[in-house]
């Protein structure tokens, strides 16, 4: 038996260095390369976010320009992914549909030299929300989209091309980018920790996404917010979110969208997309009783567990909000985590060393071996 204990979930184990975000450091406070969330979020797009994160510093409008340039250049769908998305069941869930775009790209436009970490980054966050729609419309209706809207904003392309608009509101386009900074990165997180390990075994830049992706599935990581709607949505007064609430207590189940490994108390970002969210109930098209709802569920987890409400559960009801269906909402924090998982892909290749972790066995004792012909079911 080793010495070394165990860290469940490796919960407090430094696992390496990286120069791309702070989180709760203090039990509080995100910030972006230096940072605050805050500025960022109220401040800047998501492509100034991407330049941040990708290239380490904050864009000059030149910057700027080529990057938005440069998206609209790469959103493009190859003909042969669209072959192949035609012929996806439209039972697929969005997050299948996005790892298979990552490792359908990865083989017609390999990575095959140094340096192309950024252009590939680019190339995927330009074209995941395209091909998750042209799956999406093909598969409902068969309607093959033009994927390319002019030189919009990753926001703005994504939600013109779901509802099939050429307006959209301007609070529903700003809440969506805003949600997109939001989730743009989170240091050592399950998927970003996991795309690490399989680039640290030189294994190509796609790969590391496609792990990034199907770890991001999980409910515990980016398929929160897909959780929280599903229970929020059937809820349409205060006494049914009571009677909810009671249930769970009594079974003690978790209530997706609050809590978090890392912030002790609230998650710096829940209130700026609650506050987004309480824009949008305000409007001709806005949810005032979600909102009403999920703001009596989250008072009463305060009040009664000392539980706080993390960037998910208010994502929820903004997504909602802004028409997106909720089996997509993992599906966007992806096109927005690619900027986090680019960065630290990068950053690991810089300076890399394999990943090899040891465990601590719980299993038996050394055993006698007992060949065939002698065993029985006692000693099996």
């Amino acid at each position: 038996m080793s010495e070394k204990k165990a860290a469940a979930g490796l919960q407090g184990i430094v696992a390496g260095q990286s120069a791309i975000s702070t989180v709760g450091v203090g039990g509080i406070g995100l910030n972006y390369r230096g940072y605050d969330i805050n500025d960022l979020a109220y401040k800047c797009s998501f492509e100034e976010v991407t330049y941040l994160l990708l290239k380490g510093n904050l864009p000059t409008q030149q910057q700027l320009d080529e990057l938005k340039t440069f998206i609209w250049q790469k959103r493009q769908i190859p003909c042969k992914l669209k072959q192949i998305l035609e012929t996806l069941p439209k039972e697929s869930h969005p997050m299948d549909i996005m790892r298979t775009v990552a490792s359908i790209v990865g083989i017609l436009e390999p990575e095959t030299k140094p340096g192309q970490e950024y252009e590939i980054c680019i190339r995927l966050i330009s074209l995941f929300g395209p091909a998750l729609l042209y799956w999406y419309h093909y598969s409902n209706s068969g309607i093959k989209i033009n994927e390319n809207t002019g030189k919009d904003s990753i926001a703005e392309n994504f939600l013109k091309l779901y509802h099939l608009k050429s307006e959209i509101d301007p609070l529903v386009i700003r809440t969506f980018d805003v949600s997109l900074i939001l989730y743009a990165e989170h240091d050592f997180a399950a998927s970003t920790f996991a795309a690490r390990v399989t680039v640290s075994t030189l294994s190509d830049f796609y790969s590391g996404i496609t792990t990034a992706i199907g770890t991001l599935r999980g409910p515990l990581h980016g398929g929160a917010n897909e959780a929280a709607m599903q229970y929020l949505e059937p809820l349409k007064s205060i006494s049914q979110a009571d009677q909810f609430l009671n249930s769970r207590y009594q079974s003690k189940q978790l209530i997706m969208g609050f809590g978090h490994r890392v912030y002790k108390k609230e998650d710096p970002r829940s209130p700026i997309i609650k506050d987004f969210s309480l824009q949008l109930s305000k409007t001709t098209n806005g949810d005032p009783t979600l909102l009403a709802v999920s703001q009596h569920i989250e008072k009463r987890m305060i009040e009664e567990k000392k539980i706080y409400p993390n960037l998910d559960f208010y994502s929820a009801s903004a997504y909602k909000q802004c028409g997106v269906p909720t089996p997509m909402f993992t599906a966007i924090f992806v096109i927005s985590r690619m900027t986090g998982w680019g960065g630290h892909l990068i950053e690991q290749r810089s300076n890399n060393k394999l990943m090899r972790p040891v465990s601590e066995y719980t299993g038996p004792a050394k055993k006698q071996f007992v060949p065939i012909e002698m065993r029985n079911k006692a000693n099996l």
